[in-house]
């Protein structure tokens, strides 16, 4: 079964507006972030970084702003949900 973002969290992050657990919007499914880093023990860090600070090109053209306003330890908390590590 795929792991299910806190829905609270993301909803009041602000998460929603460009991703959805099954749909992308302006960004990735969660389930397309899961199934891109599943494998790769480093994708918890790089992604709380990535969410963070933002950028662009990883999965098009399409930048991802900055969410420094969004506290690191639930930008933390939603990314491991992401990739299964935690329920």
């Amino acid at each position: 079964s795929m792991a299910q973002v806190d829905e609270k969290l993301a909803t009041t992050s602000g998460c929603f507006a460009c991703h959805r657990q099954d749909v992308g919007i302006t960004g990735p499914s969660y389930n397309d972030v899961y199934e891109k880093y599943k494998d790769d023990a480093d994708a918890e860090d790089y992604l709380v970084e990535k969410v963070k600070t933002g950028g662009s090109g990883v999965w098009g053209p399409i930048p991802m702003a900055p969410n420094f306003h969004i506290d690191e330890d639930d930008i933390r908390t939603m990314v491991r949900q992401i990739l299964h590590l935690e329920d």
